[in-house]
């Protein structure tokens, strides 16, 4: 692995005009991503809103070295991702809407597995995952259930907890929340506020609940049809668009309401192929 590390004053991640195409059945391309540049601060919560299919996840993927981009340049910490993947993995870890885990483990054999893989022992481990575990509301009683007998709502938090165990300096949170319950997804929520607060995190957010966006991001994106079409402040972006409230902004920004946006059908299937390689990410295997 190349000895290089993080230079002081460089921001958390630097994307310019990234763009990524996925080929269609008939021969053609549907670009996924087009033009994208964006800025996270060190330390800063940015999030990404947009619909189902409107590139969030492949903008994840291409950040966490998954996918690589077909045009543009992605820096984390300064770090060029595309020629040196394997470090940058090292900064950063990845929570999707569907967490990979070896299901028919334990959540503590899949938090350990977890830690080895970035350097952390068992001894060292042990007592930060039940830190952890005990913060988030998990209840310990069940930590050597098989994962696949967890709800959905524990699988995140699970999820959440191996990515806090390795300490990453930027956090990739593609739809943490998506089809939790209402008690689950504020559990995870408030998880996400304690990392900003605790932790020294850079997060980027991928989210198209727009309440969460406003609670728990610094700044908000709005990206359709793989475009980021507007970035700032809430408060910003409802200045800038006469509205008061963020619905009403993403309805003036593209001209749809959220629920209405719609992306190509046959580009959300070829986003969707790369799916079954994400726990290498997710775990840290490269």
């Amino acid at each position: 692995m190349a000895n290089i590390e993080i230079q002081p004053g460089t921001h958390a991640l630097v994307l310019t005009d990234i763009e990524k195409k996925f080929k269609k059945k008939r021969g053609e391309y549907a670009y996924a991503l087009k033009g994208v540049s964006l800025t996270v601060h060190r330390g800063e919560v940015v999030g990404i809103l947009g619909p189902n299919g409107s590139g969030k996840s492949t903008l994840v993927r291409v950040i966490s070295t998954l996918t690589l981009p077909d045009g543009g340049d992605v820096n984390v910490f300064g770090i060029d991702a595309v020629a040196h993947p394997r470090v940058v993995q090292r900064y950063l870890n990845r929570v999707s809407v569907e967490a990979s885990f070896f299901k028919k483990l334990s959540s503590l054999e899949n938090l350990l597995f977890g830690a080895k893989l970035y350097g952390v022992s068992d001894a060292e481990s042990r007592p930060r995952i039940a830190h952890i575990l005990e913060s988030i509301g998990f209840d310990t009683k069940r930590i050597g259930e098989p994962m696949e007998h967890l709800s959905r709502g524990m699988q995140q938090k699970i999820a959440l907890a191996r990515a806090l165990l390795t300490s990453p300096m930027l956090m990739l949170l593609d739809e943490p929340t998506t089809g939790l319950d209402p008690r689950s997804k504020k559990d995870v929520q408030k998880l996400i506020n304690q990392i900003r607060q605790g932790h020294d995190s850079s997060i980027l957010l991928c989210t198209h609940d727009m309440g969460e966006a406003e609670e728990l991001c610094d700044r908000i994106g709005i990206l359709l049809n793989g475009e980021l079409i507007a970035i700032g402040t809430a408060a910003e972006l409802k200045r800038k668009y006469g509205t008061e409230n963020l619905e009403d902004v993403f309805m003036a920004a593209t001209g749809t309401s959220l629920d209405e946006a719609e992306f190509d059908p046959e580009e959300r299937q070829e986003d969707s192929t790369e799916e079954a390689s994400s726990m290498k990410v997710e775990v840290g295997v490269g």
